[in-house]
């Protein structure tokens, strides 16, 4: 957009190539609105026509697709695609990863180490300048002092490549992912007058474009004809009622908008940047980089605006507005629960490693001092400084070393690689993943609510019943049963009174079925007038689109659809078809056996409900009424008045349609069962029909405790006189309803959000949704996890899910499920390894320290040992592929901890076994291995065997527990399926590889020495120690070890995301409702107050805590509550002293 500025656009943009109007002049009419535009089309261009001639298109046959004219429609009008945003370099990445306070920690540190190894001090051999063990050293030893420095600063750039070049792949798949989003959305459009589906991107201006229900607007057009079109405007003007669009009222159509309601065709004018929508990005930078200095106060100006926008998507790489969407409703879902415990178990253990090395550096200096000056009586020498500093940094590096062994710098590499490997095989599962955190959500997921057509069923409806001439046929008849009359209206009826996108093809594949295109029901009716052995195609020909008189389309509220047409003798008839008991309510006759019409009264129509539609829903059939209507020519009906018009219908015949079961999902829904996931089925069906499906499918099962309502009932059970909805009543309904039929997408959003505030059970519920309609957005977007269908879904509904199901199968979901739960494994295996390695290192460097004066883990050891353990285990064991046993088990939930019990009794059984091995090497490893002792070894001493020895015992040791680390439930075998993760066994052998290369040929700069084949055994046997170790410890059962506790646990304070905690973030209508959820839940806990203001008096007064909490829970009611606040896992006592009023509104903010 920068060069707008130039004449040279402007004069090319005037230019119209031929065409009769120009780009500008067609941005200049598309910022017109309503009747405005409708005159300015009128007056300069004559109308639609006028307009189309100009563009050189026609209105019904579109353009000829010559590829000469599109190429030349390209150049002059531009391309219907979003430039993205430049991606990060590879630099930017990098300078980002190095700004890791661990790494500038060790950066500084190997500098000043660097430098001093470099300074010569003028009392270098001075001796009264005083050692710390510190023998006398030759030249040769003193110029490797440099080493080390070096050795820190390779494995820091090590690191930061290690992370940037992460951090570029996940942007890169990202990426892909994005323009794959977008290569998959396909727009109808009329060329050579033929309806083929393109992609969004190759339309251009002049484009005749068939817009349906659902469909999200990817170019500006003006409508040429239009059936009740309403369309929804809000992501450009923040109108949020649905805006009526007609040709003769307001034809304009805005690219990002979404069509609610109805059906017509438009004609392309402008695409791409110079759309509307593509106006706005320019302006809020996506378009180019010259705009990013602008873009800040853009931004401010047009914060409205942005937040507007965000539905929606440039056409290609749409990256840029994916992150303002990020920004703007990014914290509108809550922390994911894994990333809540990752962020508390990392804030424990950095606050542990920072004590740690703090304490490490402390008593060597003041070992130093006191053994020095105090011991010695040595004077502090000027010309010595530089002596002392020298030893001053060593110790600082040692310090520095613990702190970098401590904190899991790998954490959040192995949850990132988890969740990128994740989503990459996700994707072969057809979940094509939208949100990475929506994966790992999805393995806690308690609740699933899913619709039942094309989810649980095929979506491949055929007529196999049907009513008609007062004779129930239970298989479709032959023609010659019915009468000639009721036949004709049949046809008629069916043919034209539903879409014209509605279609049957011919098979793909010989033999194969015919392929349904468009409504599965109307696909549905129309087999039935081909099994009739007519011709829809004839009718439509006979009535095209353009001689329609009236459509009444169909949606949520009407639950039917109806079109008019004007017979030749200027009369009107109208035809009707829609669910069966709403449209015999209007019927007042029906066409009998010779086809003429008879009265039909209530009680007639209650006997057909109880003879014809009940059976037929029982089979679990749709059932589809279908009538006529006829009207006198003069005077003309008020079409508008809806509610006269659809009444005193003449009933032709009621059809039961079948939607068989998908083969794939009773199976796949008793593993959600079994997994402790409920499914519930939300559909618009009559009851009986949802009812049948739902045995079929194995939801319900005959003679269980469960709800089977309708929508009707459901809002009569939740709501309280006023007509608002309660949480207690929906508590009374959500736990055993399992089918709500008949139900609106509000029903939908209702039970979903009533389900995710729930507090009557301990865990809060995580609910996935699957929708497909527009309607269903709202619920999609309320849910934890929401799945659109990625065939039969609207792009609105996309727009709003978390996971798309490129299959639409159930199935796929419960991969999702299986892939969630992975996840979570792969990262408490990868923690079970890391934090043993910690907890060892740390002690061993700690202690070592502090006796030795020097760590018998050097630095550049320490971040080799870092560097495997962090990097390459967090890539083996974040790529561990799933399997079924993960569905054995129920869902871990928000409260359960990160690390369990049995992993803390491996993670500390494991350290034992290593820290004895350690030591036992450290103090008499010179006798047993009759080698030179290595401690007490001066500064810059060549590399002992004794610690070479130490470091290669402990690495094996680590090596070896990689293998233990693939098992986290206690499991006995920790080999099986270690064939199926290739990446595990080479990066195994690789690290063993390089070890050998480390030790053999390291030297100097790891501080290593060349060991023997014997002593190489005996590094392996104590190696191989830990694979018996763990058969030892998974047979101590956990109820004997009560003390173990568990960490990274999310309380109840912490399920209120911190985004809610501070205030001045943007995200307030989250936050607001987070708040009225508050209220309610705090006025209704102010009866338990009591207990908890005296448990606060405790906390200030310190007095005994245990024993205030004794004598408080002598009343049953308040014991619930009580334990919530003793159980110090629940809640860390620091908390509850500073704050006294967090405790006593932690169920106020129970999620």
């Amino acid at each position: 957009m920068g060069d707008m500025r130039n004449s040279d656009f402007y004069a090319k943009n005037q230019r119209n190539e031929g065409f009769g109007c120009s780009l500008m002049e067609l941005r200049g009419l598309m910022e017109l609105r309503g009747t405005e535009a409708v005159v300015k089309i009128q007056e300069d261009y004559g109308a639609i026509e006028g307009l189309c001639h100009r563009l050189k298109t026609s209105q019904t046959e579109g353009l000829t697709g010559d590829e000469v004219d599109l190429e030349k429609r390209r150049d002059v009008f531009g391309k219907n695609l979003i430039p993205p945003k430049k991606p990060k370099t590879f630099i930017e990445l990098v300078w980002e990863a190095l700004q890791d306070v661990t790494l500038i920690i060790l950066e500084i540190a190997a500098i000043i180490s660097l430098g001093l190894s470099f300074y010569q001090p003028p009392g270098g051999n001075n001796q009264s300048c005083g050692t710390a063990n510190a023998g006398a050293e030759d030249d040769g030893e003193a110029e490797a002092g440099w080493i080390e420095g070096a050795a820190i600063l390779l494995s820091v750039v090590c690191v930061v490549l290690v992370t940037a070049f992460n951090d570029w792949s996940k942007e890169k798949q990202f990426r892909g992912l994005q323009s794959r989003i977008e290569q998959e959305q396909k727009f109808q459009v009329v060329r050579g007058a033929q309806v083929i589906q393109l992609p969004v991107a190759d339309l251009v201006v002049g484009d005749v474009a068939q817009i349906k229900y659902g469909d999200l607007l990817p170019t500006d057009g003006i409508l040429i004809q239009g059936n009740d079109l309403k369309i929804d405007e809000s992501s450009l003007t923040g109108e949020s009622d649905h805006v009526r669009k007609s040709t003769d009222k307001d034809p304009m159509l805005l690219s990002g908008t979404h069509v609610m309601e109805g059906s017509g065709r438009m004609v392309v004018t402008a695409v791409g940047v110079n759309s509307q929508s593509g106006i706005i990005f320019t302006l809020l930078g996506a378009g180019g980089e010259e705009e990013e200095k602008k873009e800040k106060k853009v931004k401010k100006q047009d914060g409205a605006a942005a937040m507007e926008m965000q539905p929606l998507k440039s056409a290609e790489g749409g990256e840029a507005d994916e992150k303002e969407k990020k920004k703007a409703s990014g914290s509108k879902k809550e922390k994911s629960v894994l990333q809540g415990k990752l962020t508390k178990l990392a804030v424990q253990i950095g606050k542990a490693g920072l004590g740690m090395s703090a304490l490490t550096v402390i008593i060597l200096v003041l070992y130093f001092a006191i053994d020095n000056f105090v011991l010695q009586k040595r004077p502090w020498l000027p010309e010595c400084t530089p002596i002392y500093i020298q030893y001053f940094v060593k110790f600082f590096i040692i310090g520095v070393t613990v702190l970098v062994v401590a904190v899991p710098e790998g954490l959040p590499l192995a949850v990132t690689i988890s969740l990128a490997y994740s989503v990459k095989k996700m994707m072969k599962d057809n979940n094509l993943v939208r949100h990475l955190d929506a994966c790992e959500t999805m393995g806690n997921a308690t609740a699933i609510c899913s619709d039942k057509t094309g989810t649980l069923t095929t979506n491949r409806m055929t007529v196999v019943q049907c009513y008609v001439g007062d004779v129930h046929y239970k298989v479709v008849p032959d023609p010659g049963a019915i009468p000639p009359k009721t036949l004709d209206l049949l046809v008629n009826s069916i043919s034209i009174n539903s879409a014209y996108t509605s279609k049957i093809l011919p098979p793909d594949k010989e033999g194969g079925l015919p392929k349904q295109v468009g409504n599965k029901t109307e696909c549905g009716l129309l087999g039935l007038v081909l099994d009739l052995k007519r011709d829809y195609q004839t009718v439509r020909n006979q009535i095209p689109e353009e001689k329609l008189y009236k459509v009444y389309t169909f949606n949520s509220v009407r639950k039917s659809m109806s079109t008019v047409i004007k017979l030749p003798d200027g009369n009107f008839r109208m035809y009707s078809k829609g669910a069966s008991e709403i449209v015999l309510k209007k019927c007042n006759r029906i066409l009998n056996e010779v086809g003429e019409p008879r009265v039909f009264r209530p009680r007639d129509r209650d006997e057909m409900v109880k003879k014809v539609i009940e059976p037929m829903a029982s089979d679990g059939l749709r059932t589809i009424c279908v009538a006529y209507r006829d009207f006198p020519g003069n005077p003309e009906p008020t079409w508008d008045d809806e509610n006269n018009i659809l009444t005193d219908l003449t009933a032709i015949c009621v059809v039961g349609i079948e939607d068989p079961v998908r083969p794939e999902v009773p199976d796949a829904i008793r593993k959600c069962q079994r997994a402790g996931i409920t499914v519930r089925m939300v559909t618009g069906d009559n009851i009986n029909t949802a009812r049948a499906i739902a045995i079929k499918c194995g939801i319900i099962h005959p003679g269980e405790d469960f709800l089977c309502i309708e929508g009707k009932e459901f809002n009569r059970r939740i709501r309280n006189e006023k007509g608002e909805v309660e949480q207690e009543r929906i508590d009374k309904v959500w736990p055993k309803l399992r089918v709500l039929a008949r139900s609106s997408p509000t029903d939908k959003h209702t039970l979903v959000k009533g389900i995710i505030d729930s507090t009557m059970v301990e865990q809060r519920q995580v609910v996935a949704v699957t929708g497909d309609g527009t309607n269903d957005g709202p619920a999609l977007k309320k849910a934890d996890v929401g799945f659109a269908m990625g065939i039969a879904g609207t792009d609105v509904a996309k727009e709003a899910s978390d996971i798309i199901l490129t299959d639409d199968n159930f199935s796929s979901i419960v991969k999702a499920v299986m892939w969630g739960r992975n996840v979570y494994d792969s990262i408490s295996k990868f923690l079970q390894f890391q934090l043993t390695v910690n907890v060892v290192a740390v002690i061993v460097a700690f202690t070592g320290a502090c006796i030795t004066q020097d760590s018998p883990l050097k630095a550049v050891q320490m971040l080799w040992v870092n560097l495997i353990m962090d990097t390459f285990a967090s890539l083996a064991l974040a790529t561990e592929p799933p399997t079924e046993s993960l569905l054995m088990r129920k869902p871990y939930g928000r409260n359960k901890p990160l690390i369990s019990r049995t992993m803390t009794k491996n993670i500390l059984g494991h350290a034992v076994y290593q820290l004895i091995i350690i030591f036992t090497l450290l103090f008499v490893g010179e006798r047993l291995f009759d080698v030179d002792n290595g401690r007490n070894a001066p500064l810059h001493a060549p590399p002992s065997e004794h610690y070479t020895i130490i470091f290669n015992t402990f690495v094996m040791m680590q090596l070896f527990n990689e293998i233990n680390a693939r098992k986290i439930h206690g499991e006995r075998n920790v080999f099986e399926g270690i064939y199926r993760n290739p990446i595990f066994c080479s990066i195994v052998l690789g690290t063993f590889g390089i070890q050998i290369v480390i030790v053999q040929f390291g030297g100097k700069p790891f501080s290593c020495s060349p060991l023997d084949t014997e002593k190489w055994m005996w590094c392996v046997f104590l190696g191989l120690g830990e694979l018996v170790w763990g058969q030892v410890i998974s047979t101590i059962p956990n109820n004997k070890l009560r003390f173990l506790k568990a960490a990274g646990q999310l309380t109840q304070k912490d399920d209120m995301p911190e985004e809610e905690m501070n205030e001045d973030q943007e995200e307030i209508d989250h936050a607001e409702r987070e708040l009225r959820r508050g209220q309610i839940l705090w006025f209704r806990g102010l009866s338990r107050i009591q207990t908890q203001i005296e448990v606060v008096n405790t906390f200030k007064s310190g007095t005994s805590f245990q024993g205030s909490l004794r004598r408080q829970s002598s009343t049953a009611s308040q014991n619930q509550d009580v334990t919530n606040v003793s159980s110090p896992s629940h809640m860390s006592l620091s908390n509850a002293i500073s704050s006294p009023t967090s405790t006593a509104t932690v169920p106020a903010g129970q999620c």
